[in-house]
């Protein structure tokens, strides 16, 4: 992209200030926590192009509390996240997947403290930077309640309808900043040459209906006898409806998710006998990714549930996920139910 190519793109920090001046009561801090979020993305970004010539990828040999190995990359990624959001002072709370507790934040500003709680995914897929497959962050943004002075896991503790924001950053052959205030789904790509995060894809929407679906089959045997009729369903000729559906599944959520978002499809990581809860964590992946999707015209249900309309009970908590496009999440939801277990 040449230099005059370039000008026709507005910057995510231009585009923040923009819809801050639409807001007269507006103070500047959430704009100022969204720019510490790139920031600390930047930064990931460029240590996760060095993976390979430094020693930079790979286990650290401890387990998180997730009872997964940690990687290199995630302690990184945590630790440039906490470090961005604690300088910027706008955050009085974290919530981090590689840490067992939230993590109440000291903050810079002298005359109050933060008023944002950040969740995030430091670095969701690291497992795969060793193979060059693409991955993310994923963070979600609540607001602290009215009157607390001192923040702590109970006030992290909010179901998904109360987000203000939420986002992602995928670390792929590009890298774009993702992310949603609850009007609509725009997505920035950085351009290496100046450092900026661009709007290269404004007003996402996600088709209604995809022609893939992300899962990973080889737990097909502990699946719900639901979930394998919709599977079977989903492999079946049909031109009316462009059947049978490809399966394209990555391994890495922040992946499959956005490459769904962008061309259509559902991700799928249901209850099994190994993980009766699902998986994926509610606060830090299922969450603001529901919110991303809705606000794109798709759906995120759990199965029998809108997910955002769980309410959490712990900061690590888990649940199914079916995510996507809204047709073939219905249609997840209606064979999961028992209304739809015909195949012909």
């Amino acid at each position: 992209m040449d230099s005059v190519g370039l000008a026709n793109y507005e910057t995510l920090e231009q585009f923040i200030i923009e819809r801050q001046n639409q807001f007269p009561m507006s103070t500047g801090a959430f704009s100022r926590l969204i720019r510490d979020l790139s920031v600390a993305g930047k930064i990931v970004n460029r240590d996760m192009r060095r993976a390979g010539l430094v020693d930079i990828s790979g286990a650290t040999g401890m387990v998180n509390v997730q009872g997964e190995v940690q990687q290199k990359m995630d302690a990184l990624a945590h630790s440039e996240f906490v470090r961005a959001l604690k300088r910027g002072g706008e955050c009085c709370l974290i919530g981090s997947e590689e840490h067992a507790e939230a993590i109440p934040l000291q903050t810079n500003n002298q005359e109050e403290g933060g008023e944002y709680i950040v969740l995030l995914d430091p670095l969701d897929g690291s497992s795969n930077i060793e193979v060059n497959v693409s991955v993310g962050t994923i963070f979600s943004i609540y607001k602290l309640p009215s009157g607390v002075v001192e923040p702590s896991l109970d006030d992290a503790l909010q179901s998904g309808t109360e987000q203000i924001a939420a986002g992602y950053i995928v670390y792929g052959s590009s890298t774009m900043f993702v992310y949603t205030t609850g009007n609509g789904v725009n997505g920035f790509t950085l351009d290496p040459s100046i450092g900026e995060f661009l709007l290269s894809h404004p007003n996402i929407r996600i088709p209604h209906q995809g022609t893939s679906y992300s899962i990973n089959e080889g737990n097909y045997n502990s699946f719900e006898e639901g979930l394998k009729e919709y599977i079977k369903w989903m492999q079946l000729t049909d031109p009316v409806d462009n059947r049978p559906y490809s399966t394209r599944y990555i391994g890495s959520f922040v992946s499959d998710f956005h490459r769904n978002l962008l061309k259509g499809g559902l991700y799928i990581y249901p209850s099994t006998e190994k993980n009766p809860e699902g998986k994926l964590r509610l606060m830090y992946e299922a969450n603001p990714m529901a919110f991303i999707v809705e606000q794109a015209g798709g759906l995120a249900s759990t199965g029998t549930q809108r997910v955002l309309e769980v309410t959490p009970d712990r900061l690590h908590q888990r649940v199914p996920l079916y995510i996507g496009s809204n047709d073939m999440v219905l249609a997840a939801e209606a064979f999961l139910s028992g209304s739809r277990l015909h195949t012909d």
